[in-house]
């Protein structure tokens, strides 16, 4: 049976229930397609990002790394197609600190593409009615961090690692005020996580060829 660890984080700033470490939490123990899913919550520091990826590396030897967090404006699931080598921080992280244009691994090399076969979720997300998409950008917050890390870490291994970017939940949304912005229901996005964690460790051979470009 495969291996494969998604992450989450815990609460930050003004999202005290952060969706994508309560799916982690859920999804923890979970058997499905063959796959066994080991669920972690990442710290929301950019000094404990590296140490807790690098541990469960260590720990679960798994085929693959499917991280997630939450970005209040995504409409829907959004694979990162790349993660590039730059903490820009919009706002201070659990720990205070606020980097400004540092680098996540100052030897590193700019950037790093997913090795998750993101086309090929993307196709099992739409034959399962889920929304979702190809994104271009994973910010430069501790999302992109943990992206760009787990890559590094795993550059010189088999294993597939990238990331999925979340929305909001619904009830999050409704205490925002104004126009909400876009949500989805917790169960939702639980599953498009587990299929893109069944899809990680079960996809063969190169990824699907399929259109997911953006103009912007």
């Amino acid at each position: 049976m495969s291996v494969v660890v998604v992450t989450g984080f815990g609460p930050y700033a003004e999202e005290t229930d952060n969706p994508s470490g309560a799916i982690a939490e859920r999804l923890d123990g979970r058997q499905n397609g063959g796959v066994t899913v080991r669920g972690l919550v990442l710290p929301v520091t950019t000094r404990g990002v590296e140490g807790a990826i690098a541990g469960a590396l260590e720990r679960y030897r798994p085929d693959a790394l499917v991280l997630t967090g939450v970005a209040p404006g995504r409409t829907a699931p959004a694979l990162e197609r790349v993660a590039i080598n730059v903490r820009d921080f919009p706002l201070p992280d659990n720990g205070g600190e606020e980097p400004v244009d540092e680098p996540v691994h100052a030897e590193g090399p700019d950037g790093y593409f997913s090795t998750l076969p993101i086309k090929a979720i993307v196709a099992r997300w739409t034959a399962e009615d889920i929304p979702g998409y190809v994104s271009n950008t994973a910010g430069t917050f501790l999302c992109n961090q943990a992206f760009y890390t787990a890559r590094h870490l795993t550059r010189d291994t088999a294993v597939a690692a990238g990331f999925v970017h979340i929305p909001i939940t619904p009830a999050r949304a409704a205490g925002i005020g104004g126009r909400p912005e876009s949500s989805m229901p917790l169960d939702v996005m639980e599953r498009a996580v587990l299929l893109a964690a069944v899809v990680a460790a079960s996809h063969r051979g190169d990824d699907l060829c399929l259109p997911a470009g953006a103009i912007s």
